[in-house]
């Protein structure tokens, strides 16, 4: 098992970018290259402590990438939110173009669509719905975990991060009807559901984001997207995100095989 942190330059954010990335052994057993291994990409949040080191310090994900024979390629993304930002630093051109560009180029990593996943918590579970949703030929499978899945937070006139959130959106009066915004991915999403990843959510009940994970699965449910849901009392914390990841993985790679998961916990499925 191979684990590797390298700064790399990026020409859409402008500046050099932590990049961390789990690279398993080769399968000499049953012979699978390193380039053809399942890929996840998997996204960090907002907090004063979460980087593209976030999930690697606070998780177990590389036990688990090397009990599945995953990569696992966690980027950074500062505090953008994933979204191309007015000035100038297109995180979400990065994460969706520009780093699988990268991956090809330096690694030979260019797995197929149905052996991608991309999977987030807190702003990460909103970067990884985004990127499924806008973006839905590159990915079989995107999760999130106590995800951002409203834009309702983000607009509060109260909340002392409102010029922040100016610097990242612009004008936050246009962010409804926006290509930020959850609610008109789910309208595009209703004229051919059948085009669009599998979709995972979950939160903590007691978490102050779960109104905007059981919002987000309820508007899924209407358009008829293929998504999986599931709760279990929690908080907006590793412990919550680090049982969360290695359920998703089993449901992502479940779903190839239409097999069921088992785990503890009130799990729903459409």
């Amino acid at each position: 098992m191979a684990f590797l942190q390298m700064l790399h330059y990026s020409p859409c954010v402008r500046q050099n970018l932590l990049l961390n990335i789990i690279i398993p052994d080769p399968d000499t057993k049953n012979s699978i290259p390193v380039r053809q291994r399942k890929l996840l990409y998997l996204l960090h949040g907002l907090s004063e402590s979460d980087d593209a080191s976030a999930w690697q310090r606070f998780t177990a994900i590389e036990t688990h990438a090397r009990q599945y024979g995953l990569v696992v390629v966690m980027p950074s993304a500062g505090r953008s939110f994933y979204s191309d930002q007015p000035n100038g630093q297109a995180y979400f051109t990065y994460l969706t173009e520009e780093l699988p560009a990268y991956l090809a180029d330096v690694f030979h990593l260019k797995p197929k669509r149905e052996d991608t996943f991309i999977a987030g918590n807190s702003m990460g579970g909103y970067g990884a719905i985004k990127a499924a949703m806008l973006k839905p030929e590159l990915y079989h499978a995107a999760g999130s975990f106590s995800g951002v899945l409203s834009l309702v937070m983000l607009n509060n006139p109260e909340d002392p991060r409102r010029h922040e959130f100016e610097l990242l959106f612009g004008d936050l009066r246009e962010l409804p009807d926006s290509q930020h915004d959850p609610a008109v991915w789910l309208r595009n999403a209703a004229n051919n559901p059948q085009y669009y990843p599998k979709l995972y959510i979950s939160c903590g009940r007691q978490d102050d984001l779960y109104p905007l994970s059981l919002y987000f699965h309820e508007g899924c449910s209407s358009v008829r997207l293929d998504v999986s849901y599931y709760e279990e009392d929690g908080i907006h914390d590793w412990f919550f995100w680090d049982r969360q990841i290695l359920q998703f993985i089993d449901w992502a790679l479940a779903t190839e095989n239409n097999l069921k998961i088992n785990r503890n916990g009130d799990h729903h499925d459409q």
